[in-house]
């Protein structure tokens, strides 16, 4: 029945709201990529590619594998690729997607062919395989407050529909969400939606400080909230959902197994909170695989995977009609789902 019920798990529809397209490059593209721009790689091992003993050694591979995006094609190719792995993987139906400005104009790539590139890609994917998926701008918080606001005022020059709203990643506890209440500032006067990733390295007061002075509607991973029963109770009463990332936290911050994780304690405390793949090829992982394998490990019954299915659907920025169009769909499906697989 395990093994019965992880495919049941895998094939649950899925929305995803925490995941970084340039953590979700096959190594196999990074290789080809390479190829194509003359750029030379530590190995060209297509198995060897996302070995790292260190945080360290992870984050110099991010930059590695990030440096063979460069043209229009490679950035619609990054994107479709991810998304078609999604509904392979995890019967993905629609993702709101992270990826970081500056770590592509800093090397010398106009905004407007990364944004073009993503966006191809989207559209490809929506068009081949039914999957819808919308862009989030993040805040890289190791630039200087004054970078991020320009990058915030770059973005909303170039944007396209499929951009919707700001967020924030890197480095929580050396520099603190106060430092970018401007770039929040102007992105919510330009109509973006706002999120920010928050207690995951730094403490429970960031939460409050990402509500209250950066104004953000839902935050991303917040494991330390838990440190603070006054944050928790103010997110439960709030609604404020929470988008965690079981298997790249687990590796990052030395949980020894996803029974342990921080997680399982924030849904018994009644917070809300979804499941996401953050970087899934970096970390060896997929969405279908954070189901599989954090539901499956838990114990967690059916109903109680459907509310973190549906939570999902429900912290979605989307318009009430499409929230309402998919949750009816969702439901449908999983009903289906629960008769085929006899629960």
């Amino acid at each position: 029945m395990v093994g019965d019920y992880r495919s049941y798990l895998r094939k649950l529809p899925k929305v995803e709201l925490h995941c970084h397209v340039e953590g979700t490059l096959r190594p196999a593209t990074v290789v080809e990529l390479a190829g194509k721009h003359s750029i030379r790689l530590p190995t060209t091992e297509v198995d060897q590619i996302y070995r790292y003993d260190t945080i360290y050694e992870f984050l110099e591979i991010y930059k590695t594998v990030n440096s063979t995006v460069i043209d229009r094609d490679d950035f619609a190719r990054m994107a479709y690729e991810t998304l078609e792995d999604g509904v392979r993987l995890g019967n993905l139906k629609y993702r709101e997607m992270f990826f970081n400005p500056t770590l592509h104009t800093a090397r010398g790539i106009p905004m407007a062919t990364v944004m073009d590139g993503l966006v191809d890609g989207i559209r490809a994917a929506e068009h081949d395989l039914g999957v819808r998926c919308a862009l989030i701008a993040d805040v890289y918080r190791q630039d200087p407050p004054e970078v991020a606001r320009r990058m915030v005022e770059e973005v909303l020059e170039h944007r396209r529909p499929e951009l919707i709203g700001l967020g924030m990643d890197a480095a929580e506890a050396p520099d603190p969400p106060e430092k970018f209440v401007e770039a929040y500032r102007v992105a919510k006067a330009g109509g973006l939606r706002l999120t920010s990733h928050c207690a995951e390295d730094g403490p429970a007061k960031n939460v409050t400080t990402c509500l209250d002075l950066l104004g953000c509607e839902r935050l991303d991973h917040g494991y330390h909230a838990l440190e603070d029963p006054a944050v928790v109770a103010r997110c439960i009463d709030q609604g404020v959902t929470f988008t965690v990332c079981p298997t790249s936290t687990a590796v990052v911050y030395g949980w020894p197994d996803l029974t342990t994780h921080p997680i399982t304690r924030m849904i018994e405390a009644g917070m809300s909170v979804m499941l996401n793949s953050d970087d899934p090829t970096m970390f060896h992982t997929d969405i279908g695989n954070e189901y599989a394998e954090f539901c499956a490990q838990n114990d967690y019954p059916p109903g109680l995977v459907r509310r973190l299915v549906m939570q999902g659907v429900e912290a979605a920025w989307l318009d009430d009609s499409d929230k309402a169009a998919m949750r009816r769909a969702f439901e449908a499906e999983i009903d289906e789902l629960d008769r085929e697989f006899g629960i």
